[in-house]
């Protein structure tokens, strides 16, 4: 298998805990067991390293048949405990399927006996009860109780003489109650041509309508790329724990209060407001509100099993000089107009390092000295003295300092008036 399917597999055990129990639910006779099958079949068994465990995880495979007829007549998990697979010796996960009956569309066969409703006994009820009802509370006891992520398997019609129109109703109400409870899910239109316009057309319509990734695949083919893509739009789905967004750090180094920052900031805190779910990254941050000088906002990396992403901001470079010169009063226009006053000013700075210590002394106590420098010490010609019998060397040296010294002034202006004599 492909490394990219195994990192996909990784991601999922990741999110779920290491336990991958996929509830396969929406309308009847939309080809969820047959999924089921092909599921185990190219993803599950292979993966089994105990014999006895594949084979009676084999054992336990659904049957499925076309037609109108109902074929599945309650909940059955497949297989019946989670067996521990192994991708490729790096994805180490416990995986089951649960397979329901689903919810009615009319056409179907199987629910109605003799003109009356079908009664059957369940494990919730302690008396018969109509077909229908026990198909809906098991369908419902696996999206909420069963499963960890859920998988809405619906179709175009193609697949049996029911028309695509007696699917709607189930397939919205199973996919609301999904929405609800916030389980991660994504939806698989079971097509017989899942590559032709009306197929990508209903799947685009219903993206839209149910905001949910909606896959067209042909589930009697099903393959391990296939699976891949389902899983692959399921990830999408969970729940975004943190996004680190990183921006230009000589922004990070302005002040708080700096207009600049501010405005960036709360664009961000905009931008990513509301954002739920890993499939909002891509089109929420795609631009910032109320930030005119933005170049690019991109999405540099996705940790699906950490639910975790990475974005980059980029602004206009012109920015940059533009916010130099209003901290510097200076005007800069490019890196010709930056370079001469980057230097002009680290020769001022070398020379007020001259006067800091003095300065601060003045203010206070008021009185500082500037002492000289290496380069200004003047080193006199050696004079060779006597005394009594001794000799020695006199030298002199020489060094100008400035003494700083704070004097308070005080001025008094007097004015005089003269008088006039008429």
């Amino acid at each position: 298998m492909e490394q990219k399917n195994t990192r996909i597999y990784e991601d999922i055990a990741r999110r779920t805990g290491g336990d991958i129990y996929i509830g396969v639910v929406g309308p009847v006779r939309t080809g969820k067991s047959t999924l089921i099958k092909r599921f185990m079949e190219k993803m599950v068994l292979p993966n089994i390293e105990d014999p006895a465990w594949r084979d009676r995880a084999n054992d336990e495979l659904p049957q499925s048949a076309a037609g109108r007829t109902i074929m599945t007549t309650e909940p059955k998990f497949v297989p019946e405990e989670a067996v521990p697979v192994t991708v490729d010796h790096q994805a180490h996960c416990h995986v089951r399927l649960i397979d329901c009956v689903g919810y009615i569309v009319p056409s179907s066969l199987g629910y109605i006996e003799d003109d009356q409703p079908r009664m059957v006994m369940t494990p919730w009820f302690d008396r018969e009860v109509p077909f229908n009802m026990a198909a809906e509370v098991g369908t419902s006891k696996v999206i909420n109780e069963h499963s960890t992520i859920g998988l809405v398997v619906t179709t175009d019609g193609s697949i049996s003489d029911i028309p695509r129109e007696e699917y709607a109703a189930a397939e919205q109400r199973v996919i609301h109650e999904l929405q609800e409870i916030g389980k991660p899910f994504a939806v698989v239109l079971n097509c017989v041509e899942p590559d032709s316009p009306a197929a990508r057309e209903l799947a685009a319509r219903m993206e839209e309508e149910y905001e949910v990734p909606v896959t067209p695949l042909n589930c009697l083919t099903l393959d391990a790329d296939g699976i891949a893509r389902i899983l692959q739009s399921i990830l999408y789905q969970f729940p975004l724990r943190e996004i680190a967004i990183e921006i230009p750090r000589w922004i990070v180094a302005l002040e708080s209060g700096h207009w600049l920052k501010k405005s960036l900031y709360a664009s961000v805190r905009q931008a990513a407001f509301g954002i739920s779910r890993m499939r909002e990254l891509g089109e929420r941050l795609a631009s910032l509100p109320g930030f005119e000088h933005l170049e690019s906002f991109t999405l540099e990396q996705i940790d699906f099993g950490s639910g975790s992403a990475r974005a980059k901001i980029t602004v206009d470079p012109s920015l940059f000089y533009r916010i130099i010169g209003e901290a510097t009063g200076i005007e800069i226009r490019d890196d010709t107009d930056l370079m001469p006053v980057m230097i002009q000013l680290a020769a001022i700075k070398k020379e007020h390092e001259r006067y800091r210590n003095a300065l601060a002394e003045v203010e206070a106590t008021g009185y500082g000295i500037v002492m000289p420098t290496i380069e200004q010490l003047s080193l006199e010609e050696p004079e060779i003295i006597r005394q009594g019998g001794r000799y020695g060397v006199r030298l002199r040296a020489s060094a100008p300092s400035i003494h700083i010294v704070c004097s308070k002034q005080k001025c008094k202006i007097l004015e005089e008036c003269g008088l006039g004599v008429a």
